[in-house]
């Protein structure tokens, strides 16, 4: 709720201060005291249009602070529990803003002070008067079972989206999908009828080699077979310094192990011999099998170049390239199971929309008689609200309709949009009624009046009140008037008072406040009977309120 109110330098306004009570405020004060400014005032600090014109002559800027309990999800500008929005508007047309001591721009303080305040009069007009809160003012007025099957078809609604939208997104994409199905299709029938192995490109590169210079192989091998086995080669000159060193082990055991080395050498050189004409005789010149080795090396290259530096790198694309056609493919039973859901949700959706028309339909005309009994308790005889449902072209979250609240503010009066046939004070009783018919009509702790006596008085005034005081049970509720019939429900009463250009507040209490209504009722404060009178209205506001505590 509103804590604390402080205004300097905007029109008639040099330096004021106001702390309100949690229940009804009323601000009451002769006409161009400067009550309205009060109001204008909190309208800046709720980010509202501002002006030059609004500034006081002598001041460089008009400013104004609110002070709030903090409400919910406004976290990063709280301290204290509290959260302080505040406005300036210099005498240049120069607007500055503030939550929390920050710098802010106007539509944030807009944004959170729309969760904080609602104000109605004749330059405000409320959000009731949107087709959105409309339409939610008629379904809370239909009940719980009804709001359970909007917020069951709203789940529906969402659900049915987010099912078209990714619908849509996989059609669109069909085509580019096929383009990618058919070139993935053509790379790894490609891969797969090469069919690699890993490390074949190298082992075909040695055998290529080869085959490519078996001659010249050939050749070595016979030359190096030649210096070992022939006669006077290695082979038989090792042998000869094998049996020399064993007969000299025989006379020296030193020479033993020279002995055993000339023997191993001799062996080794027979082994190498017998491996060396092998080696020669498996050399075969094949220009086949060499033909076939390069075209099978060009093969794999070829593949290399395409999908990966090796072997390896072209086994491993073939293993992702399968894997995402196997997405690619599974797209079109998703695009299936996707059409199927869709049908159904589209049915559901229209199930659940009409069941919501239904509930609306049967509210509908309750409501509008609900409101038009307030009216007439609120001194607006012969008015009438009618509650349309205006269809919509497609169904949207909402429903299939929208609630579009109509006033007939008087008998031969044309039936027209709410917020184009009232006047400030025939829209403010109307915001006033809606509010009587459905106390919990949202959740704006703090609801502001101004102009909702125009043009009544009498027993349609203390209804007024009593409707105020009501209302101010579960919210915190300001009120400027000129009626003492809603200005004894107050639970705190300010007089606001111009003086030598300069206007002053005054909280009443006791006799100073039986003093004000009785100016109100007769402009005459000292009054017997005027006093008389303002005491009686006291009592039977106290009466009324004991009477209807909620």
């Amino acid at each position: 709720m509103l804590r604390q109110l402080h205004i300097s330098g905007l029109g008639v306004i040099d330096d004021l201060d106001l702390e309100l009570h949690p229940g009804l405020n009323v601000l009451t004060g002769e006409t161009g005291a400067g009550k309205t400014m009060v109001t204008v005032g909190l309208a800046l600090a709720l980010g509202g249009r501002g002006g030059a014109s609004l500034v006081r002559e002598g001041y460089r800027a008009a400013r104004v602070q609110a002070r709030f309990d903090a409400p919910t999800g406004a976290a990063d500008w709280v301290e204290d529990g509290e959260v302080i929005l505040a406005r300036s508007v210099g005498s240049d047309g120069r607007s500055t803003a503030r939550i929390g001591g920050q710098l802010a721009t106007v539509s944030s303080l807009a944004e959170l002070g729309a969760a904080l305040v609602e104000v109605h009069g004749q330059h405000q007009a409320g959000r009731l008067l949107t087709s959105a809160a409309q339409t939610a003012f008629l379904d809370r007025f239909a009940g719980e079972q009804h709001l359970l099957a909007l917020a069951a078809y709203q789940h529906v609604f969402r659900e049915r989206r987010a099912a078209a939208a990714e619908l849509a997104m996989i059609r669109e994409a069909a085509r580019e999908r096929e383009r990618e199905l058919d070139l993935l299709t053509y790379q790894t029938r490609e891969i797969q009828a090469a069919d690699p192995r890993a490390g074949e490109c190298e082992e075909l590169e040695l055998e290529e080699s080869r085959l490519a210079h078996v001659e010249r192989l050939t050749e070595l091998a016979a030359t190096a077979d030649a210096a070992v086995a022939a006669d006077g080669g290695a082979s038989d000159a090792l042998a000869a310094a094998a049996s020399a060193t064993d007969a000299a082990a025989a006379l020296d055991p030193a020479a033993a192990e020279l002995a055993a080395r000339a023997r191993g050498l001799s062996t080794e050189a027979t082994e190498l011999a017998r491996d060396l004409r092998s080696y020669g005789s498996s050399l075969q010149v094949d220009p086949g099998r060499l033909q076939e080795v390069r075209e099978r090396i060009a093969l794999l290259k070829g593949l290399q170049r395409k999908y990966g530096a090796s072997d390896v790198d072209v086994l491993a694309f073939l293993a992702e390239a399968s894997e995402r056609m196997a997405g690619l493919e599974g797209a079109d039973e998703r695009l299936e199971a996707l059409e199927s859901e869709v049908a159904d949700l589209d049915g559901r959706a229209r199930e659940g929309a009409e069941s919501v028309s239904r509930g609306r339909l049967a509210a509908a005309p309750t409501l509008a008689a609900a409101v038009t009994a307030e009216l007439g308790e609120l001194g607006m005889p012969g008015a009438s609200v009618l509650v349309a449902l205006d269809a919509l072209q497609d169904a949207g979250p909402d429903g299939n309709e929208r609630a579009q609240v109509r006033l007939c503010a008087g008998p031969a009066q044309p039936v027209l949009p709410l917020a184009k046939a009232a006047s400030g004070g025939e829209l403010s009783r109307t915001m006033l009624a809606c509010r009587s018919v459905l106390a919990d009509l949202d959740e704006v702790p703090t609801l502001v009046f101004d102009e909702i006596d125009s043009g009544i008085g009498g027993e349609a005034g203390l209804a007024v009140g009593r409707r105020l005081a009501g209302l101010a049970t579960d919210r915190q509720v300001v009120v400027v008037t000129h009626l003492p019939q809603i200005a004894c429900f107050a639970d705190l009463h300010a007089r606001v008072r111009k003086q030598r250009g300069t206007t002053s507040l005054q909280i009443l209490v006791g006799e100073e406040r039986v003093r004000e209504l009785s100016r109100m009722l007769a402009g005459m404060p000292g009054s017997e009977s005027a006093s008389s009178h303002a005491t009686e209205l006291l009592t039977r506001a106290a009466r009324a309120r004991q009477a209807s505590p909620a």
